[in-house]
């Protein structure tokens, strides 16, 4: 079979929409072609690389696809079926999304391990790295935009579903961090890449995917702090609702990790200096941002009409913060920090997808920032825990017990934000405290990020950063 072929590319338009990592699901598709088709194996099972040229509202995305072909397509595969098309001794055959097939997604590794390139795909590996190759893969469970498969104990590689110019800053950043030593980031140990040739030309090639270690001993940061949370909310509804000073005592207390995470934070963004450098701007740059910002607000409380009751309260919160401006240090941030991009390990924490905000241009994901925007996110993401639970403990209750289910969310909050932003200035970052009108622009401003987000793809979790602008704006 020929892979770009008509048949196919309507399958496609008709599968893409579909997809969890489809970033244009509630939009039409205007056109579909297919931009770049490679045999990665041949025969069958045969797995081909392709690229799609999608173009929705006058913009075309790019995403990769690895497409397997059978002729028999077992009961297991079907989950990823696309379609079948015409073969070329008249019969048909299955096409599928290979990355649900272990036996297609090992011939990554074996390209990685020797440094392939296949037409205009490049296959990597870091210098010194011995990439195994007699491992299967299994997809991993987790809804995302990305789509990372699980090779065995050893590795996790995460495949770009939607493509960037360019080197991802994943890839980038880890590489970089990886050569700094530091502790807290998992090792890089291969990586795919495309010929900017074969996408229209460009100074870098654009980045497929990331073959890094996998902490197969590793928590998720976001499951660590639900679980404090139920236990909580767990505790008697009589009791007394402590403040956030003794949250603890009465259990579900997460605190200490929250402190420790706060120090892993610090030693990154130290570990980032190092290796791409701090500049000092002007606070004419901040006044820019802060501006960015208002624009920002300007766009998504237009869309969202649950955002403008809080709109006055905010852009007052951004005034301050420009009429306060002063020249800082900027550098390489991680873009898009929060509970579920840091994983806790036997050796301490792990920070994960420097990639950055899926809603913002390339540009924007690289570029320079003060540290107190990771720091910002975190907070954020302490609050979506406490509130995440919420809902559902309190979204029947009386008005009475709701309050009360309210003063518990917002004590874990509490306690837990000041444990991490002690733990960051304790180990050398930015004092939160002595940042407090920076912080709390950049707090409301990935508050008002959320909001376009859920609005867009999870509206069901639109009340979560709703329910919080009130007390930040305040």
């Amino acid at each position: 079979m020929a892979p770009p072929d008509r048949p196919l590319v309507r399958l496609l338009a008709e599968w893409l929409p579909r997809q969890r990592w489809f970033g244009g699901k509630h939009r039409p598709i205007d056109g579909l072609s297919i931009g770049t088709a490679t045999v990665l194996r041949p025969g069958d099972p045969g797995l081909h690389h392709l690229v799609l040229d999608v173009a929705q509202d006058g913009v075309t995305d790019r995403y990769q696809l690895l497409l397997g072909i059978r002729r028999d397509l077992p009961e297991r595969l079907r989950p990823g079926e696309i379609g079948r098309v015409a073969a070329g001794d008249g019969g048909d055959e299955h096409v599928y999304d290979a990355a649900h097939d272990p036996e297609l997604a090992r011939p990554l590794l074996a390209h990685m391990a020797a440094g392939d390139a296949l037409g205009p795909v490049r296959f990597r590996h870091a210098p010194g790295a011995a990439i195994r190759t007699d491992l299967d893969a299994a997809p991993s469970p987790a809804e995302q935009s990305n789509t990372s498969l699980i090779f065995g104990d050893d590795y996790i590689c995460k495949l770009f579903r939607r493509l960037s110019p360019g080197v991802n800053p994943d890839l980038e950043i880890n590489l970089a961090l990886s050569r700094q030593g530091c502790a807290h980031v998992p090792a890089v140990h291969g990586w795919m890449e495309l010929d900017p040739a074969a996408v229209g030309g460009g100074d870098e090639p654009v980045t497929l995917a990331l073959l890094s270690e996998y902490l197969r001993s590793g928590t998720d940061g976001w499951q660590l702090a639900l679980t404090s949370v139920r236990d909580w909310f767990a505790q008697p509804a009589a009791a007394p609702v402590p403040t956030a000073r003794d949250a603890g005592a009465a259990g579900g207390d997460f605190a200490a990790e929250a402190e420790r995470l706060g120090a892993a934070t610090a030693q990154v963004h130290r570990d980032l200096a190092a290796a791409f450098g701090v500049t000092e701007v002007p606070a004419d740059e901040l006044r820019s941002r802060v501006a960015d910002m208002n624009d920002q607000l300007t766009q998504v409380s237009a869309a969202v009409p649950e955002l403008r009751p809080y709109t006055a309260a905010i852009r007052d919160v951004f005034a301050r913060c420009a009429a306060n401006a002063r020249p800082l240090p900027f550098q390489r941030v991680h873009g898009d920090y929060h509970l579920g991009q840091a994983m806790r390990t036997g050796t301490g924490w792990v920070l994960l997808d420097f990639e950055g905000e899926p809603a913002r241009t390339p540009r924007e994901r690289r570029a320079l920032g003060h540290p107190l925007r990771d720091v910002a996110g975190m907070l954020r993401s302490f609050e979506y825990a406490a509130r995440f639970l919420q809902a559902g403990e309190g979204g029947d209750a009386p008005p009475a017990a709701a309050e009360a289910i309210e003063e518990r969310a917002r004590a874990w909050a509490e306690r837990n934000r000041a444990a991490f932003c002690r733990g960051y200035a304790a180990a050398g970052g930015p004092d939160p405290v002595a940042h407090a009108g920076l912080l709390r622009a950049l707090e409301l401003d990935k508050a008002v990020y959320e909001v376009r987000y859920e609005a867009r793809n999870r509206p069901s979790w639109l009340p979560v950063p709703l329910r919080t602008l009130e007390r930040l704006a305040g």
